[in-house]
């Protein structure tokens, strides 16, 4: 991993702990990125002619790096937009399962619509309180992210799989922005029926690329409307022959923004995303020791067998200004601190941390906070 890391230079200045906010470049996107705008600056619409091509195999490479056929996969500026649009293809006489307090992107769109909604808590019970939902109530659809945004708490794939089994006819939608890029994950062997995501995260692709991602039988449940030029790739006679994922895809998409996300998908594919997995996990169990003896996460963290790259310690603006006036890049989320770690970072990242974390004024990190 210490050659990976020479291809971000923002690590060689800072402790970043904030990939949960925003992955970061490399240089290699960026220099791929300068050759992109140069070809397009001598080749004009020639050359933007052939980035369709080049945008159409982002499918390829999303549906090798993610266990899905390229037709069932849709290009998105973002996972928001791409859920809005799908969520108006379901009837709104779907009874939906969601989680308190998850990502705002996957709650609001069903809040601000008209569905019969009911919702499980999140604690270090949460598949126990899911199943209980499940049992005691018609639930339709589970909309949910894999990896919760403010803490990193993650619910397992066996479970998923196990509630695929126990309930065939329960739609199934994810968010996996906080998750995939992170970790190694198969689609089709998933259980769930749609995953979503945002490449600016881990995938660090940068903003405006997105995708998601249908299994076979999700058309029968959803009639979206929405249609352009782009649903069919410019073929007139096309109109009537749509299929669910270029319902998706009714405009143009910016040829950079998806060439980046095609590129870093490439990357981390090349570094071995299984490799990328074990330095993730290995990192963030040594962050969760560490931490949990400084008494500055949630007992429930400890609790869980699985765990997010994400973790939030207790403490307010003070510990985080104090974080930050020492060279950790991290973010205010859920009434503490969220750090997250990646790729890039080491052991020493983390070792330096909790280092800070130990000399600040234990004022800083009470329960006040």
């Amino acid at each position: 991993m210490n050659k990976i890391r020479k291809s971000f230079p923002v690590v060689k200045h800072s402790l970043y702990a904030n990939t949960a906010a925003i992955g970061l470049m490399s240089e290699e996107l960026q220099e791929w990125r300068q050759e992109h705008d140069l070809d397009f600056l001598i080749g004009g619409s020639e050359m933007k002619m052939e980035s369709f091509h080049m945008i159409s195999g982002v499918r390829d490479t999303l549906g090798k790096f993610l266990g899905c056929d390229r037709n069932r996969i849709a290009l998105s500026p973002n996972f928001s937009l791409a859920l809005n649009t799908v969520i108006e293809g379901l009837s709104k006489e779907n009874n939906v399962l969601l989680l308190q307090s998850d990502y705002p992107s996957v709650n609001w769109p069903f809040e601000s619509r008209d569905f019969n909604l009911t919702y499980a808590k999140i604690d270090d019970k949460i598949e126990s309180h899911i199943e209980e939902k499940l049992k005691h109530g018609k639930i339709d659809v589970f909309a949910f992210s894999l990896v919760q945004w403010e803490n990193g708490l993650m619910i397992s794939s066996d479970f998923i799989r196990y509630i695929r089994e126990q309930y065939p006819d329960l739609m199934m939608i994810a968010d996996g922005t906080q998750y995939c890029g992170a970790f190694d994950f198969n689609f089709d062997n998933s259980g769930l029926d749609i995953l979503g995501g945002s490449g600016y995260k881990w995938l660090l692709a940068g903003t405006g690329n997105g995708y998601m991602l249908f299994s076979e039988r999700a058309s029968e449940r959803l009639s979206l409307k929405s249609i352009g030029f782009n649903s069919v790739n410019g073929n007139i006679e096309a109109k009537n022959d749509i299929r669910l994922a270029k319902r998706l895809e009714p405009g143009h998409l910016d040829s950079t923004c998806f060439g980046s996300l095609d590129f870093s998908i490439k990357k981390l594919m090349e570094w071995d995303i299984k490799i990328i997995e074990k330095h993730n996990k290995t990192l963030i169990e040594k962050a969760r020791e560490s931490l949990l003896r400084l008494d500055l996460l949630d007992i429930a963290v400890a609790k869980r067998k699985a765990h997010g790259a994400i973790l939030n310690i207790r403490g307010g603006e003070e510990l985080f200004s104090y974080l930050s006036d020492n060279n950790v890049c991290c973010s205010r989320r859920g009434g503490g601190i969220r750090l997250s770690f990646h790729l890039y970072n080491s052991e020493s990242d983390v070792n330096t941390i909790v280092d800070i974390l130990k000399s600040a004024p234990s004022s800083l990190s009470s329960y006040k906070n």
